[in-house]
C-alpha cells in the first residue's frame, strides 16, 4: 500500500478541462467542459489538444484545419464545430490561459545574492530582492517588493519606489530617482551625461551635467534606452509612460504622463510633451520643442517645430498628415506629369515650327534648353 501511495504521488496531475479554464477566464462554454486542455498557442502554432485564439469571424475557417482542441473568441463570434470559450475580451482571456500553462516570472527571491555589493548606507525596504553581482551605491533607498536582477549598478543617493523591477544588466547614475511600480529592462541606462558640448579654444568641452533623471511611477524603460541626466536639474518622464527598446531621451526633456515612445525614437535635449503623446518608431525631435498633449508622430517624422495639440504629422520635415498625404500623392505623380510636360512642349514647338512664316526661324528653336528636351 506504502509503495502504491508513493507511485500515486508521483504521478502528474491530468491537464485541466476546458471548463476549468472558463472558470480561470470567465468565458462562456460552447461545447464539452470535460474535454482536456494540453496547453495555448497561437493559430500558426497549434498543437493537438491545446486551446487557440480566434479574435475575428473571419478567422473562424482556420479553425477547422487546426489541431487546436478549442479556442478562445468574442462572443459574437458564429458556430463552430470545435469546443469555443466565449469572452467580451478574448485577448486577455488567452493571455491569462498562456500565462497558465505556460507562467514567465520576473521575480528574484527575496534576499541579497552573496556576490552582490550593497553600501551600508543604503536603506532596503521589506521583501526587498537583489541578484548576483549587483553593486548598490551610498545613501540609496530601495523601497518594498524591488526586484533587482543580476549585474545591476546602482549609484550613490539613488531612489527605487515600491514595487519596481530592474532587469539584468541596468545602469542608474547616481541621483536618479525611479517612482513605484516602474519596470526597467536590461541594458538601459539612465542618468548619463547629456551631450552638452561648447566650443573653446578651436575643442568641444562638456558642459555642466549636474542634474538627475526622474521618472513617475508605472514608467516601463525598454531595453538598451538611454535617458540622460539634466544639465541642472531632473530629466522628468512622467506617470504611465512606456518606453520601447532603444529610445534615446535628451537631457533637460519633459516627457508627459502616458506616452507611447517606441522603438529608435531620439528626443533631443529640453523638449517637452504633453500627456498621452504618441511617437512612433524611428521618430526623431530637435531640440528645444513642445510637442502638445494627443499628438501623434508617425513613423520616422523629423519633428523640427512645435506640434500642436491633437495633431497627427508625417514625414521629414514632419507636417499635418493630410497636408503630407497630398505631397506625397503630388510626388508618386511626378514622373507621369514629367513625360505630359516634355509631349506638351514638343507640340509646341511643332504647332510654332507649322505657323512661322516660310524661310524664318520659331523663336522656340532658338531656346537652348529645347534640341535636348528633343533628344531626349
Amino acid at each position: 500500500m506504502a509503495e502504491t501511495s508513493s507511485l500515486n504521488s508521483r504521478r502528474p496531475a491530468p491537464p485541466p478541462t476546458l471548463g476549468e479554464l472558463a472558470a480561470l477566464v470567465g468565458a462562456e462554454v460552447v461545447g464539452d467542459p470535460n474535454t482536456y486542455i494540453s496547453g495555448a498557442w497561437p493559430i500558426d502554432d497549434a498543437t493537438p489538444g491545446c486551446v487557440t485564439l480566434i479574435d475575428h469571424a473571419d478567422r473562424v475557417d482556420r479553425l477547422a484545419e487546426s489541431p487546436a482542441a478549442a479556442a478562445v473568441g468574442p462572443t459574437d463570434l458564429p458556430e463552430c464545430d470545435k469546443p469555443m470559450l466565449l469572452v467580451a475580451d478574448p485577448h486577455a482571456a488567452f493571455a491569462a490561459l498562456v500565462q497558465r500553462f505556460r507562467p514567465r516570472s520576473t521575480r528574484v527571491s527575496p534576499g541579497v545574492a552573496p556576490t552582490s555589493v550593497i553600501d551600508p548606507s543604503t536603506t532596503l525596504g521589506d521583501r526587498v530582492a537583489v541578484g548576483s553581482n549587483s553593486v548598490i551605491g551610498r545613501d540609496c533607498v530601495i523601497g518594498d517588493d524591488v526586484q533587482i536582477g543580476p549585474g545591476v549598478a546602482v549609484g550613490d543617493r539613488c531612489h527605487i519606489g515600491a514595487g519596481s523591477y530592474l532587469a539584468a544588466g541596468v545602469v542608474l547614475y547616481d541621483g536618479v530617482r525611479v517612482g513605484s511600480g516602474c519596470r526597467i529592462h536590461s541594458n538601459a541606462v539612465l542618468g548619463a551625461d547629456g551631450f552638452g558640448y561648447q566650443q573653446r579654444d578651436g575643442r568641444h568641452e562638456l558642459v555642466a551635467q549636474l542634474g538627475s533623471v526622474e521618472l513617475g511611477d508605472n514608467v516601463d524603460v525598454g531595453a538598451g534606452a538611454c535617458i540622460d541626466r539634466g544639465v541642472y536639474g531632473p530629466t522628468r518622464v512622467g506617470e504611465g509612460t512606456k518606453i520601447d527598446n532603444l529610445v534615446q531621451i535628451g537631457h533637460n526633456c519633459r516627457i508627459g504622463r502616458h506616452n507611447l515612445i517606441c522603438s529608435q525614437v531620439g528626443i533631443a535635449g529640453s523638449t517637452s510633451t504633453g500627456d498621452y503623446v504618441v511617437m512612433a518608431g524611428q521618430v526623431g525631435v530637435r531640440d528645444h520643442v513642445h510637442i502638445g498633449e494627443g499628438a501623434v508622430l508617425s513613423a520616422m517624422a523629423g519633428v523640427s517645430n512645435n506640434v500642436a495639440a491633437g495633431e497627427t504629422v508625417l514625414g521629414a520635415p514632419a507636417t499635418p498628415l493630410k497636408q503630407q498625404k497630398l505631397q506625397m500623392a503630388a510626388v508618386a505623380k511626378l514622373p507621369q506629369l514629367r513625360k505630359d510636360f516634355r509631349k506638351l512642349r514638343r507640340e509646341v514647338d511643332e504647332l510654332l515650327e507649322e505657323t512661322a512664316p516660310q524661310g524664318s526661324t520659331p523663336e522656340a528653336a532658338d531656346d537652348p534648353a529645347r534640341p535636348s528636351e528633343r533628344a531626349a
